[in-house]
């Protein structure tokens, strides 16, 4: 196996792996917010945010690996 098709394998890693947490953070800012602390949640909604932004750089790194 190339070095080209390991980093496809690790971004392809690296993806799923993001997009999980993006999902497990967006579930414990919902608990944060029903348990009354806003502020908290309101933290870790922009890292939701940032967690997003690095999705998308990884998934444009994928179209350009694949090109």
């Amino acid at each position: 196996m190339d070095f080209i098709e390991k980093a496809k394998i690790r971004l392809e890693h690296w993806k799923s792996h993001n997009d999980h947490h993006y999902e497990e953070y967006q579930i414990f800012a919902d608990h944060l917010e029903d348990a009354g602390k806003t502020k908290c949640a309101g933290h870790i909604r922009e890292m939701i945010d940032l967690t997003a932004k690095i999705g998308d750089c990884l998934g444009n790194a994928l179209q350009e690996i694949e090109e």
